[in-house]
């Protein structure tokens, strides 16, 4: 079986939905066909990236977006 692959627009609307907590993770797992533990993990993630949303303008967009891209390819 070959191992899916998500993309960062679907990783952040899961981890937002986690974080609402208005669905358990149950009820999102079944929703979206993944693992509990994987939300937890999308969730955790973007919770410890949020900061970088709010970082000094001086880096350049080249390197938010590098970060950025790094951060969603972890999974």
């Amino acid at each position: 079986m070959t191992r899916r692959k998500f993309t960062s627009k679907f990783k952040t609307k899961v981890a937002l939905a986690a974080i609402k907590e208005q669905d358990s993770l149950t009820v999102l797992a079944q929703k979206y066909d993944l693992l509990p533990q994987q939300i937890t993990t999308w969730k955790r993630e973007f919770i410890e990236g949020a900061g970088s949303i709010f970082e000094r303008k001086q880096k350049s967009k080249k390197q938010i977006l590098r970060k950025r891209k790094k951060f969603f390819s972890k999974s």
